[in-house]
């Protein structure tokens, strides 16, 4: 199961980074990739920097735990949600793809505050904001219930945090002001990352005068 969560995890990293980065390239001339943005040592930089670290201990954990570095818990129950983070893994990695997909041209990896893409607000983000990011800690859950170890729940926590940090630092601090209104109403109607919860109206999302 080692082997498999390292296999899945590696792969789908390259997937939805690599390869997706090469489509937007082929499709736009432009990556879409805007890197770590912020001061150094500032919260929007910290976002950022979490953000790859988590991905990083991810795969470190499941290569360590694969060639027997780390030992995850065994036993029945240990196969039982091993086999359970296998479908939660997939389904995460889908989910990813599938919003990726639907938010065609306009995928971006960290924000340009100078540019202005199109307001995607249909497929699976007419049911939540960030389905991204939703899908990504999705995968990730996965991939530490195959693999549960401390190196697996603390590349999660951290990548909890990243997303937090990044959805509501940068990435809707960007969007209202870019999108104004027609942001705000989305928000007012939208979860944040499930359907219904996070929604502006709650959160204290609001389009400046």
């Amino acid at each position: 199961m080692t082997v498999l969560a390292a296999l899945l995890y590696l792969v789908g990293l390259a997937v939805i980074f690599g390869v997706r980065t090469w489509l937007q390239i082929r499709r736009t001339g432009s990556s879409g990739f805007h890197g770590i943005s912020g001061r150094p040592g500032s919260l929007r930089w910290t976002a950022g920097v979490l953000f790859v670290f988590a991905l990083v201990l991810g795969a470190a954990a499941v290569v360590l735990a694969a060639v027997g570095a780390v030992a995850p818990p065994s036993g029945g129950g240990a196969s039982v949600l091993a086999g359970a983070g296998v479908a939660v893994a997939v389904l995460g990695f889908a989910g990813v793809l599938a919003a990726q997909t639907a938010m065609g041209s306009s995928w971006r990896i960290g924000v340009d505050e100078s540019e202005r893409t199109a307001l995607v607000t249909g497929g699976v983000f007419a049911l939540v904001r960030n389905p991204i990011f939703t899908a990504i800690v999705t995968a990730q859950v996965g991939v530490t219930l195959m693999v549960p170890t401390w190196l697996s729940a603390t590349a999660l926590v951290c990548l909890v945090v990243a997303v937090e940090l990044q959805v509501r630092l940068i990435e809707e601090p960007y969007l209202l002001q870019t999108h104004g209104p027609a942001y705000a109403d989305y928000a007012a109607a939208t979860g944040r990352f499930l359907p219904g919860i996070g929604r502006s109206r709650d959160a204290g999302l609001v389009a400046a005068p």
